[in-house]
């Protein structure tokens, strides 16, 4: 499994919660700040209808769903980036995670404090983004005095990672988050060499509470994310907390009176997969399993996923189409009807491919 979420944002809003209802790891909980000192963590399985029809006719047993990680970090606080409130140990976690779930409190609770004083949630988005842009800025402000040295002495490579970081720390400085800068050549490398944070995909989920949903609020959060290129969803943790403790047909009887085909808590999973670009092909050569590669992947590199041995002895790969399947009905009925592709090693999975692989060991 190696993908994971990282749920950031102030005290007492309602990480904890949505941790809990998302993995079932039972978080603790409490009315104070730092209550979650280390980070928690939780291995979640994707919903996958698809998997369930693959199953149905291939006749397996058991399939086995791709999964993503999410990872409940303390909440963080204004100073966070010069160490208030145990700052600088929390931040460390979030440079470990590959996308960012950004939870802001848009409910009422006289009995859960709040500690900037009211809901405010673009004014709470902004307090972590800050401290999140002033740690990047402290680390490459650091890493550029070590780098011009060599730039001195006539190093040109050194020369351009400080031009880099220079176009960096100016974008920083003007409130910008780097995700945006990504594409620009060399930024990428930069980026993974000092584990900067604003350069992670983020999700805003706003956490409302289970009376009218608060309109003015969400605009303000949707259109906060549409401008630095963020996406938004909105659910109610508390109440996705108590739908998380039913069994399987309870919730679905609670979901179809709802008039819901999913709970929130499955929206964001999906969210996040999509936030982190991710596709899903399957295999069945024994048992069937979902796998998680990010979009791009070759069918090399996606069956060293599996084993490496895959990778090493890859011959070529034998696909078809999980539409393709349902339409003919058997995987027999697949290979009559010439829709079974033999592919090489640089052939890129598509989501919904469903992979023979063969190899020498």
């Amino acid at each position: 499994m190696g993908f994971n979420c990282g749920i950031i944002g102030l005290p007492n809003v309602g990480k904890s919660t949505i941790f809990n209802a998302l993995s079932g790891a039972g978080a603790q909980m409490a009315n104070y700040p730092f209550c979650t000192i280390d980070p928690n963590k939780g291995i979640v399985p994707v919903p996958d209808s698809r998997l369930v029809k693959i199953a149905e006719i291939l006749k397996k047993n058991g399939p086995i769903p791709t999964r993503i990680e999410f990872i409940d970090v303390a909440g963080l606080v204004k100073g966070a980036s010069r160490g208030e409130g145990l700052g600088n140990k929390f931040l460390g976690h979030i440079r470990n995670v590959d996308a960012i779930v950004h939870i802001v409190r848009c409910f009422e609770d006289p009995d859960v404090v709040h500690v900037t004083g009211g809901i405010d949630p673009t004014g709470d988005i902004e307090i972590i983004n800050t401290e999140l842009i002033l740690a990047d800025m402290d680390v490459l402000e650091r890493a550029k005095e070590k780098i011009e040295k060599l730039s001195r002495s006539g190093d040109k490579d050194a020369a351009r990672r400080v031009e880099i970081i220079s176009k960096m720390l100016e974008h920083l400085n003007g409130g910008g988050l780097l995700k945006n800068l990504m594409g620009r050549d060399g930024y990428a490398d930069i980026a993974g060499e000092f584990g900067l944070i604003t350069t992670k995909p983020v999700l805003y989920l706003a956490n409302i509470g289970e009376g009218a949903v608060p309109e003015a609020l969400l605009k303000k959060i949707s259109g906060y994310a549409a401008a630095d290129g963020s996406e938004f969803m909105f659910i109610a943790g508390k109440l996705e907390e108590e739908i998380s403790e039913l069994d399987h047909d309870e919730k679905k009887e609670y979901l179809d009176a709802m008039g819901l085909k999913e709970s929130g808590l499955e929206r964001l999973i999906n969210s996040a997969y999509r936030l982190l670009d991710l596709v899903t092909y399957y295999t069945a050569a024994t048992e069937l399993q979902a796998w998680t590669v990010k979009s791009g992947t070759t069918a090399a590199r996606a069956a060293g996923k599996i084993h490496t041995d895959f990778e090493k002895g890859f011959i070529r790969a034998e696909v078809f189409e999980y539409d393709v399947l349902v339409k003919c009905g058997s995987e027999h009925a697949v290979r009559e009807k010439g829709f079974m592709k033999s592919e090489g090693r640089d052939y890129l999975i598509k989501d919904g491919d469903i992979v023979r692989y063969l190899f020498n060991v």
